[in-house]
Protein backbone atom coordinates (compact mmCIF):
# COMPACT_ATOMS: atom_id res chain seq x y z
CA UNK A 1 0.00 0.00 0.00
CA UNK A 2 1.97 2.85 -1.40
CA UNK A 3 -0.42 4.89 -2.60
CA UNK A 4 -1.73 6.87 0.36
CA UNK A 5 -3.75 9.93 -0.28
CA UNK A 6 -3.06 12.39 2.16
CA UNK A 7 -5.23 15.46 1.72
CA UNK A 8 -8.75 16.89 3.87
CA UNK A 9 -11.75 16.67 2.29
CA UNK A 10 -12.76 19.84 0.13
CA UNK A 11 -9.68 20.56 -0.23
CA UNK A 12 -10.25 21.95 -3.60
CA UNK A 13 -12.83 24.39 -2.62
CA UNK A 14 -10.49 26.17 0.26
CA UNK A 15 -7.48 26.16 -2.34
CA UNK A 16 -9.78 27.47 -5.63
CA UNK A 17 -10.89 30.03 -2.86
CA UNK A 18 -7.08 31.19 -1.68
CA UNK A 19 -6.20 31.33 -5.80
CA UNK A 20 -9.33 33.36 -6.83
CA UNK A 21 -8.59 35.89 -3.04
CA UNK A 22 -5.25 36.85 -4.98
CA UNK A 23 -6.83 37.47 -8.55
CA UNK A 24 -10.29 36.74 -10.71
CA UNK A 25 -9.58 33.97 -12.80
CA UNK A 26 -11.92 32.18 -15.12
CA UNK A 27 -11.84 28.13 -15.39
CA UNK A 28 -9.04 27.10 -17.11
CA UNK A 29 -6.82 29.74 -16.18
CA UNK A 30 -7.96 28.46 -12.63
CA UNK A 31 -7.29 25.13 -13.35
CA UNK A 32 -3.44 25.61 -13.90
CA UNK A 33 -3.22 27.88 -10.77
CA UNK A 34 -4.05 25.33 -8.68
CA UNK A 35 -2.08 22.77 -10.66
CA UNK A 36 1.15 25.15 -9.81
CA UNK A 37 -0.33 24.64 -5.91
CA UNK A 38 0.72 21.00 -6.22
CA UNK A 39 -3.02 19.44 -7.25
CA UNK A 40 -1.80 17.64 -10.55
CA UNK A 41 -3.99 17.63 -13.25
CA UNK A 42 -7.41 18.64 -12.43
CA UNK A 43 -10.05 17.50 -14.15
CA UNK A 44 -11.93 20.65 -16.16
CA UNK A 45 -15.42 18.79 -14.91
CA UNK A 46 -14.98 18.77 -11.45
CA UNK A 47 -13.36 21.56 -11.33
CA UNK A 48 -16.42 23.78 -13.30
CA UNK A 49 -18.65 21.50 -11.11
CA UNK A 50 -16.95 23.07 -7.67
CA UNK A 51 -17.09 26.72 -8.54
CA UNK A 52 -20.80 26.11 -9.57
CA UNK A 53 -21.19 24.64 -6.27
CA UNK A 54 -19.52 27.20 -4.51
CA UNK A 55 -21.10 29.81 -6.45
CA UNK A 56 -24.70 28.41 -5.12
CA UNK A 57 -23.18 28.79 -1.63
CA UNK A 58 -22.44 32.51 -2.25
CA UNK A 59 -18.76 31.73 -1.64
CA UNK A 60 -17.71 33.05 -4.74
CA UNK A 61 -19.60 35.11 -8.34
CA UNK A 62 -19.33 34.98 -11.81
CA UNK A 63 -19.55 36.81 -14.86
CA UNK A 64 -19.34 36.92 -18.78
CA UNK A 65 -16.27 38.93 -20.00
CA UNK A 66 -15.92 39.46 -23.41
CA UNK A 67 -12.53 39.73 -25.40
CA UNK A 68 -11.53 40.73 -28.49
CA UNK A 69 -9.93 38.26 -29.42
CA UNK A 70 -11.87 35.09 -28.36
CA UNK A 71 -15.07 33.42 -26.81
CA UNK A 72 -16.76 35.70 -23.80
CA UNK A 73 -15.62 33.52 -20.37
CA UNK A 74 -16.87 33.20 -16.94
CA UNK A 75 -15.07 35.08 -14.53
CA UNK A 76 -15.07 33.88 -11.06
CA UNK A 77 -14.14 36.18 -8.11
CA UNK A 78 -14.16 36.05 -4.33
CA UNK A 79 -17.10 37.48 -2.51
CA UNK A 80 -17.39 38.30 1.36
CA UNK A 81 -18.62 35.08 2.19
CA UNK A 82 -15.67 33.25 0.58
CA UNK A 83 -13.49 35.26 2.57
CA UNK A 84 -14.78 34.04 5.90
CA UNK A 85 -14.87 30.68 4.55
CA UNK A 86 -11.55 30.61 4.03
CA UNK A 87 -10.45 32.49 7.17
CA UNK A 88 -12.58 29.38 9.12
CA UNK A 89 -10.51 26.96 6.88
CA UNK A 90 -7.15 28.54 8.25
CA UNK A 91 -8.08 28.13 11.39
CA UNK A 92 -8.96 24.48 10.85
CA UNK A 93 -5.77 23.94 9.00
CA UNK A 94 -3.63 25.65 11.95
CA UNK A 95 -5.61 22.70 14.29
CA UNK A 96 -4.91 20.50 11.78
CA UNK A 97 -1.25 21.40 11.43
CA UNK A 98 -1.14 20.44 15.00
CA UNK A 99 -2.50 17.26 14.88
CA UNK A 100 -0.18 16.48 11.75
CA UNK A 101 2.82 17.85 13.68
CA UNK A 102 1.99 15.69 16.21
CA UNK A 103 1.35 13.11 14.52
CA UNK A 104 4.56 12.83 12.30
CA UNK A 105 7.13 13.74 15.40
CA UNK A 106 5.30 10.33 17.21
CA UNK A 107 6.35 8.40 13.91
CA UNK A 108 9.69 9.73 13.62
CA UNK A 109 10.27 9.09 17.57
CA UNK A 110 9.64 5.43 17.76
CA UNK A 111 12.69 2.97 18.84
CA UNK A 112 14.39 1.77 15.41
Amino acid sequence: MTNVEVRPRNWLIAAALVALREESSYGYELMERLENLGFGEINPGTLYRKLRQMEREGLCKSEWKTSDSGPARRVYSLTDGGEKYIEAWAQGCQHYQQIMDAFYQAYTDRPS
